[in-house]
């Protein structure tokens, strides 16, 4: 079972780490093929994309995984074989219901009396068209999920990420606009729900098999089931929703009071700021089941190690990230987007969201903390708030200060959303917060930021001035004593991990070693 643990954890991870990058690079291509303004229009329909596909799929697929492999568990084949199908009936429904919706009713309503800006009409009514085919690729994500078969859900998303890449791609080249890319979308989807039927039926027969002959269920079962499964849904489907109105919020407020252009700016620089969420969101991928392993155990000692572990090797990394992004906003847009010099405009926001994804770095990490001792709600609810203020700020902020006062507003609510997780995260695992630790790293950080404001913030100079940061962050870090013994022991065996780049790693902790503890 650990072994199967370990497995799918790692699968997942590298699944996610490359879905994100494809993102990006769908993103990236999109930005620099359409500009500015046609950007801004696929910008603006993207989280209700997100919106519809969470509110379509209803929390289920987390179920499926849940029920399916507790079924299989007890080798009640029949049962886990019935409760993809009971759910995928729901997804199914719910995904042409919110279609519909979408296509007759949200999105003229948006287009013309929210947005006022007719040209949305098209690109938000392609969305509804998305929705099923998302839904329905989820259910199957959910069924492999829950036999441990995590390469299959990877192999889905790649489907669904290089047929969205390429069609995409393709459509605006031969002239198609916003509208172009998004009809790339709904064939990545569709593309992908092909590969899943494809896999359910050859690949899945060994650990879902037909349902037995003498297999009875009825209507009224079948209704049970399904109230079960939608019942484990709703506090999922609350937190998915509220995190992605965390995420896109501030997109939808602009929509209302900005033009398309500036839309596409923020659009651009957005996913730039997310960089640093790699590595924070792979160490809560980590802390999850390890935190959840010691607190069962009632090893204490051992929890209170990962936590304080997990916060400063994410501080470590993500805070000179976050402070480098910042610094270098406008040479680090002018390169990705060297076709489109215009999105420089957008380097106020990168500067300004780098700094509020540290806040949201470490909210990630205590989420996933809190979720592993036992206390699921906690999260749901400083979500939901931070929802609310999110809102509210966007609303206050972006008419007067544009799209760097949307940046501003989603950065104050996620240090608003740190403050009672990491609170909740000391409280309840009885542990003291590594302060010392992270007073150094910032003011190693800070070390090299004032190196970097003296560097010229010229494409020339990027790349130079970024090694150039790094030595000084490493420098900064033995000059402020960050490093203790147990730290390099931890860093040597992670960088087993990196290959090639594992014996220049070596020969820098070799050197923090002889600096550090020479006497």
């Amino acid at each position: 079972m650990a072994n199967k643990l370990v497995r799918g954890s790692f699968i997942i991870l590298i699944g996610n780490i490359i879905f994100r990058i494809g993102g990006y690079v769908y993103r990236f291509l999109m930005a620099i093929l359409l500009g500015p303004t046609a950007y801004g229009i696929l910008g603006i329909t993207l989280p209700f994309q997100g919106i519809f596909q969470t509110l379509s799929a209803g929390g289920l697929p987390p179920a499926i995984a849940k029920y399916v492999a507790e079924y299989e568990a007890v080798d009640e084949k029949d049962m886990a074989r019935q409760t993809i199908y009971t759910a995928l009936k729901i997804m199914v429904f719910l995904g042409l219901f919110f279609g519909v919706l979408m296509i007759f009713v949200v999105a003229p309503y948006l287009a013309y009396d929210y947005l006022g800006k007719p040209a949305a009409l098209v690109p938000l009514q392609i969305v509804g068209l998305i929705t099923p085919f998302s839904v329905i690729v989820g259910a199957f994500r959910g069924a492999f999920q829950g036999v441990y078969k995590m390469e299959y859900i990877v192999y889905t998303r790649a489907v669904e990420q290089l047929g969205m890449i390429l069609c995409a791609t393709a459509f605006v080249l031969i002239g198609l606009s916003t509208v172009g890319a998004l009809w790339g979308t709904v064939l990545g989807y569709s593309l992908s729900v092909v590969a899943a039927v494809y896999i359910f039926k050859y690949h899945m027969g060994k650990f879902i098999p037909k349902a037995s002959d003498d297999f009875v269920f009825t209507r009224k079962d079948e209704m049970k089931l399904a109230g079960t499964l939608v019942k484990f849904s709703i506090p999922v489907i609350i937190t998915a929703i509220a995190e992605m109105l965390i995420y896109n919020i501030c997109t939808i407020v602009m929509g209302k009071f900005l033009t398309f252009a500036d839309i596409g700016f923020f659009a651009a620089a957005d996913p730039i700021a997310r960089l640093p969420l790699i590595i924070s969101i792979s160490i809560a991928t980590t802390i999850l089941p390890a935190s959840s392993e010691a607190f069962k155990l009632k090893d204490i000692d051992m929890l209170q190690k990962y936590v304080s572990e997990a916060y400063k090797f994410s501080l470590l990394f993500v805070v000179p990230m976050c402070v480098g992004l910042a610094l270098f906003a406008s040479p680090t847009l002018r390169i990705l987007y060297f076709k489109n010099p215009a999105y420089v405009a957008g380097a106020g926001a990168l500067a300004i969201l780098s700094i509020g994804m540290t806040f949201y770095s470490i909210f990630a990490i205590s989420t996933s903390i809190i979720q592993g001792i036992g206390n699921p709600r906690i999260p749901m609810y400083i979500l939901v708030g931070g929802a609310v203020v999110t809102g509210v700020l966007n609303w206050i902020m972006v008419p007067t200060m544009g799209i760097a006062g949307g940046a501003l507003a989603t950065s104050i609510a996620c240090l608003l959303m740190m403050i009672p997780c990491v609170y909740f995260v000391f409280r309840l695992t009885e542990t003291k917060a590594p302060a010392s630790s992270v007073i150094k790293i910032i003011a190693a950080a800070l070390i090299m930021g004032v190196f970097a404001f003296f560097i010229p913030k010229s494409t020339l100079w990027l790349f130079p001035g970024i090694i150039a940061c790094v030595i000084v962050y490493f420098f900064a870090l033995i000059l402020v004593k960050f490093f203790q013994k147990d730290d390099i022991e931890s860093l040597r065996h992670l960088s087993s991990r990196f290959g090639p780049l594992s014996k220049i790693v070596n020969k820098m902790l070799n050197l923090v070693e002889k600096l550090e503890f020479r006497n």
